[in-house]
């Protein structure tokens, strides 16, 4: 149980930047909902905009972070050269990529639906060029476990994107306006445009992300360009399968957002355009968030410490129990959260509209939790160097999300996206668990959480069901299927807590 606390302590760094960072996503989430920032249309032009950047990002890296990973654990001494292939290597197809997606953004923009808005591809262009390049001293910094470092980092991005936001969508804007410094508009006329609105929302980000290339200045100074293809073809060979797998990944995740207005039939929303049904999705979509940003910090120190832990003899015991709690503690917030939306939306969605898909946020929630489960099974394949069983299983995962999404969305709308995130995530979890038995057993405690599964199903359809004429008196009542599954579990789990506790 050391190695498990240490990996807590190890997530809960990580897990800061990426709990701040989200915290601030929700923080700019009321922000622009607000009618007086962003239209509901224009934060449905947001949604879909980042969820193409969220493929980009995947293939602009092409699974060089987990190469960098398994290579440098794997080879003794040679740590130096391989950070500076893998950097060299992203670099230079990073400047390829670039020039092509600069060089088609009308026929770009012109699919999108967003014509003689170029500018949209030039600065996310430039956004996914800097993350590319700064993700590679980033890994180097996860590798040699310095998540402090790491966290701080990540941390003045965050809030410096914040604050970009709020001075061109609050303060300009008002002080264009004459609400604030009357008389100042020509002050601010050099750098704020009127005819931009949610354009700002890009060059917040761009501004914020320039400054990794100070931030990690010293890890790039490290790097002796050049390309060492003994170092580096075995590398690619390893994450190609990876690039096939994380680019299947994330289109499973993205791919509703990409497309739903164009699968959605028109006016199948009566009050509500295409465009603005995707803003109220991508808007509950960042209330599910809440999983996904603890996936994502367990993510960050689980995978390397995955690998440190491969070569001991107790492995396979402590993934099972990594597997267990993190299956407890996603099913604990799964609840939480479910229960609590009467709440959350008042906090985190200012304009009304965006209500109306609140009901799909407990089966994203509940699909996040198995994408995490996943994650921990699929570890096996990765340490055994079978890469293409993850390829195999989010290429087959891509495929029932497309078909799923082209069936279901037209008849329920982002309700069947909802409901195909669910059914895609199961499966994958079921394909990685059958798979692993056969090429790498581990005893996990199915049975365990198969049982904690059903009874957080059961507590959620009692709790969501409850209501009353109070609304205080609801959300009092709506907590009791909460404590009722922190109970169970205490109890259940109460002898491995005493021995640690001792």
């Amino acid at each position: 149980m050391g190695k498990i606390r240490q990996l807590a302590g190890e997530t809960a760094i990580y897990g800061l930047s990426s709990i701040i960072g989200k915290a601030i996503n929700f923080i700019l989430v009321p922000f622009y909902t607000s009618t007086a920032v962003l239209k509901v249309e224009e934060y449905g032009i947001v949604t879909e905009l980042y969820s193409y950047v969220a493929v980009l990002n995947v293939l602009y890296l092409y699974g060089m972070e987990t190469a960098y990973f398994r290579f440098t654990s794997k080879s003794t001494g040679s740590e130096s050269k391989i950070y500076s292939n893998v950097f060299s290597s992203i670099l230079i197809t990073t400047l390829f990529l670039t020039v092509i997606l600069v060089s088609y953004a009308t026929p770009i923009v012109n699919w999108l639906e967003f014509p003689g808005h170029e500018r949209y591809v030039y600065w996310f262009a430039a956004i996914i060029s800097i993350d590319s390049v700064m993700a590679i001293p980033f890994v180097k910094l996860r590798y040699e476990r310095k998540a402090l470092q790491y966290a701080t980092y990540k941390l003045i991005n965050i809030f410096l994107n914040l604050g970009l936001n709020i001075f061109f969508l609050y303060f300009c804007k008002n002080v264009w306006e004459g609400n604030f410094l009357p008389g100042s508009r020509g002050l601010i006329s050099h750098i704020y445009n009127p005819e931009y609105n949610v354009e700002y929302v890009f060059i917040s980000n761009l501004l914020a992300n320039a400054t990794y290339l100070f931030l990690l200045f010293g890890l790039i100074k490290k790097v002796k360009f050049g390309i060492n293809l003994m170092i580096l073809r075995p590398m690619l060979i390893y994450a190609f399968p990876l690039l096939l797998s994380q680019l299947a990944g994330v289109f499973n995740e993205m791919f509703s957002r990409m497309m739903l207005k164009k699968i959605l039939p028109d006016g199948f929303y009566e009050n509500f355009t295409n465009q603005e049904a995707l803003g109220i999705f991508g808007a509950v979509y960042k209330l599910s968030m809440i999983m996904t940003l603890a996936i994502q910090a367990f993510r960050y120190a689980a995978e390397p410490f995955f690998f440190r832990e491969s070569h001991a003899k107790d492995s396979k015991e402590t993934y099972a129990q990594v597997f267990l709690y993190f299956g407890i503690f996603g099913l604990f917030a799964v609840l939480a959260i479910s229960m609590n939306l009467d709440i959350l939306k008042h906090i985190f969605l200012r304009d009304p509209a965006y209500w109306t898909g609140l009901h799909v946020v407990p089966m994203l929630l509940f699909a996040s939790l198995f994408l995490g489960l996943y994650y921990n099974l699929s570890i096996w394949f990765k340490i055994t160097d079978k890469t293409y069983f993850g390829t195999i299983i989010s290429v087959s995962a891509a495929i029932l999300t497309i078909l799923f999404n082209f069936l279901l969305i037209p008849v329920w709308g982002y309700d069947g996206s909802a409901i195909t995130t669910l059914i895609v995530y199961i499966y994958m979890c079921a394909f990685a668990y059958f798979t692993g038995r056969k090429y790498y057993p581990v005893d996990y405690n199915l049975k365990k959480l198969g049982g904690y599964i059903l009874l957080s199903v059961g507590l959620f359809v009692v709790g969501w069901h409850i209501r009353f004429e109070s609304a205080i008196l609801t959300q009092l009542v709506k907590e009791i299927p909460v404590v009722i599954f922190t109970a169970i579990v205490i109890w259940s789990e109460r002898q491995i807590l005493m021995r640690n506790k001792n």
